[in-house]
């Protein structure tokens, strides 16, 4: 795909956010259609050198094409910015990704299930508790094994945040290893780990596909079908 599919796409997008109808797709109260900057090749470079990773290229000319963040799936797509001298993501749950992280390859597999099921079996239950300091006190202790074996910070190594969905649901972005520039749903939220989002051929969904999805959906959906 020349260019990776980028020409016309910021146009698209603030020409959709003019239209009447524009409030009907889903986050666009959250993003409103608005785009950041696109980010110059000295700033992406800057990005990457402080990263220690190069991003995947369909991502990086999105960054330099389109804009560096702002309107995109569900709540928006989590801008990149320059902080105090710094570059991060921003958005809610971006900071689950560790930028010294980025370089590392994105694990192939979870946690271990024999784990998960244990520690799923030993959740406490209200009903179990005379008094309710003592399940509040249970339910705390529990929920620190549990974050250390499901939100352990090299489970998302060499990935970022990109979207927040509702619900502490999330979509990451692999930056590093075999799965680079896909898109991985994060339903952990729901006891559930990362998984790739797949097509309706079930092939894993790149940047690309993912973002020019969503626009297509947003354009049907505002302007009709055409």
């Amino acid at each position: 795909m020349v260019g990776h599919g980028w020409d016309g796409v910021r146009e698209r997008v603030t020409a959709l956010g003019t239209q009447p109808m524009s409030g009907k797709v889903f986050g666009a109260p959250s993003h409103e259609w608005a785009l950041d900057a696109p980010l110059s090749a000295e700033e992406l470079a800057e990005l990457e050198t402080q990263t220690g990773a190069r991003l995947p290229e369909d991502y990086r000319t999105f960054l330099t094409r389109v804009g560096a963040g702002g309107a995109g799936p569900a709540h928006g797509l989590f801008p990149v910015r320059r902080v105090r001298g710094r570059w991060r993501w921003e958005g809610d749950g971006a900071d689950m990704a560790g930028l010294s992280l980025l370089a590392r390859p994105f694990p192939e597999r979870g946690p271990d299930p024999e784990t998960v099921a244990a520690l799923l079996a030993e959740r406490p239950e209200e009903e179990d508790f005379d008094e309710i300091e003592e399940f509040d006190d249970a339910i705390e202790a529990w929920d620190e094994r549990w974050g250390a074996v499901m939100f352990a910070p090299e489970r998302t190594a060499g990935a970022i945040v990109v979207c927040h969905q509702g619900c502490a649901q999330r979509e990451w972005l692999i930056v590093s290893g075999g799965h680079r520039g896909t898109i991985w749903s994060d339903r952990r939220v729901d006891d559930m780990d990362l998984a790739p989002l797949l097509d309706h051929a079930g092939r894993p969904v790149t940047f690309t596909r993912w973002y020019l999805d969503w626009l297509e959906k947003a354009e049907r959906a505002v302007l009709g079908e055409r």
